[in-house]
C-alpha cells in the first residue's frame, strides 16, 4: 500500500462525483501525478507482451497450491492492469497504453468463459472499469467484444439471482451475493442500460433484506465471527452504490425490506474501524475452511481485526456521504488505482 501524504481519502472525487449531473458524471475523476507514476511502475513490472487470458480461473475455497489456484492468481494479474492502463490512457493518451488495453480486453473477452462464481470473478470489476473509462477510444471490434462480455456477465449473474436462489444455501445471502450485485450494477451502468439497472436495483434491495440485521450487522459476522467478512460484504454493495450514483440514484441510504441500509451497516462497523472497539477474528466461525486457512498460515484468520482492511470501504463511502470522512481519516490513505481514480 502506498503511504504518501498527498494520497488522502477521496475528497477530490467527492466534489466531482456528487456535484456532477447524473448522466455526465465521470467514471473516475482526474488523478494527480504521483498515483500515475505508481501505476506506470506497476505496468512496467507486471504487463507482459501477450495476455495471460485463460478460459477459467478458480481460487475460491482453495488453499495455496491446490487445483488451479496458482495458475489463476497468475492469470488474474491482467485484470487490475486493464484498469491501470485505462487510467493512464485517460490522462496521458499514450497510444501504447490503448493498444495494450485493447489486447487485454479482447483476449479476455473472447477467451474467458464465466463460471459465475462471484468470489472467483469479483475482480472482473476492473474489466468493466477499463471499458467504461475508454469506451469511445477503443477500436470498434474491441468495444463490441467488451460490450458482449460485460453483458454476458451482467445478464448471467442477474439470471442466477432471479431464478436460482436456494433458501438453505448461505451463498445466496452472504458476501457471495453482494459480489453478484456489484458486478451486475457495474455492468448495467457501464452499458448505460436502464432496464438492466432496474433489475440490479431489485437485487440490491433483496440483498439488503437477506443480509443486514436490524442493528446494521451482517449475516456474515454471524456465520464467520469476523469483521473481515463484514468488509467483504459491504465493499461490493458500496461499490454498487457508487455506480448507481452516476445515474442519479442514492443506494447508500436505500432501505431494504427490513428497513436497514448500507449506511446503517457502515455505522455499525464504524466503532471498530475507528479503533474504539476491537474484535478477535474467527474465534467462533461456523465455517471449517476458516480454520484450515488459519492452520495453513494465511494472514488475517486469527488475532485482532486489522481496521486498515476497511480503508477502501470508508474511502468509497465518503464519496457518497461526507460524514464517513471522519472514519476514513483514521485509516491509512488508499493507494494504487483508487488513489489514481479518486485521490486528492
Amino acid at each position: 500500500m502506498i503511504k504518501r501524504p498527498i494520497i488522502n481519502p477521496l475528497f477530490l472525487a467527492l466534489s466531482l462525483l456528487i456535484s456532477a449531473p447524473s448522466m455526465a458524471a465521470a467514471w473516475c475523476s482526474a488523478p494527480h501525478t504521483e498515483p500515475l507514476v505508481s501505476l506506470r511502475n506497476a505496468l512496467k513490472k507486471n504487463l507482459l507482451p501477450e495476455s495471460r487470458a485463460v478460459e477459467r480461473v478458480h481460487t475460491e475455497g482453495t488453499l495455496p497450491h491446490q487445483g488451479i489456484r496458482d495458475q489463476s492468481i497468475e492469470a488474474r494479474k491482467d485484470w487490475p492492469l486493464m484498469r491501470d492502463l485505462a487510467l493512464l490512457w485517460q490522462q496521458q493518451h499514450q497510444p501504447g497504453d490503448l493498444a495494450a488495453l485493447s489486447r487485454l480486453l479482447n483476449d479476455w473477452g473472447t477467451r474467458y468463459q464465466p463460471s459465475f462464481d462471484p468470489i472467483d470473478e469479483t475482480d472482473l470489476d476492473a474489466y468493466i472499469d477499463a471499458y467504461a473509462m475508454t469506451r469511445d477510444a477503443l477500436p470498434v471490434p474491441v468495444r463490441n467484444t467488451a460490450q458482449r462480455f460485460i453483458r454476458q456477465l451482467g445478464e448471467g449473474y442477474l439470471s442466477r439471482m432471479e431464478h436460482d436462489f436456494k433458501p438453505g444455501d448461505g451463498r445466496w445471502i452472504n458476501n457471495w451475493n453482494s459480489h453478484r450485485v456489484k458486478l451486475v450494477t457495474l455492468a448495467a451502468v457501464a452499458l448505460d442500460d436502464p432496464a438492466l439497472l432496474a433489475r440490479a436495483r431489485t437485487q440490491f434491495m433483496t440483498q439488503l433484506g437477506r443480509n443486514l440485521r436490524s442493528d446494521g450487522s451482517t449475516v456474515d459476522v454471524e456465520q464467520r465471527d469476523a469483521l473481515h467478512y463484514v468488509v467483504y460484504d459491504l465493499e461490493p454493495l458500496t461499490r454498487a452504490a457508487l455506480a448507481a450514483h452516476l445515474r442519479g440514484q442514492n443506494w447508500l441510504e436505500l432501505k431494504g425490506p427490513t428497513g436497514v441500509s448500507v449506511a446503517n451497516a457502515l455505522d455499525w462497523l464504524a466503532p471498530y474501524a475507528k479503533g474504539d472497539k476491537t474484535h478477535q477474528e474467527f474465534v467462533h466461525s461456523s465455517v471449517k475452511f476458516d480454520y484450515q486457512r488459519r492452520d495453513a498460515g494465511e494472514a488475517g484468520f486469527s488475532g485482532v481485526w486489522n481496521a486498515q482492511q476497511a480503508a477502501s470501504l470508508y474511502a468509497m463511502a465518503t464519496l457518497l456521504e461526507p460524514k464517513y470522512a471522519a472514519v476514513s481519516q483514521r485509516l491509512y490513505p488508499v493507494g494504487g488505482w483508487m488513489a489514481a481514480c479518486w485521490g486528492k
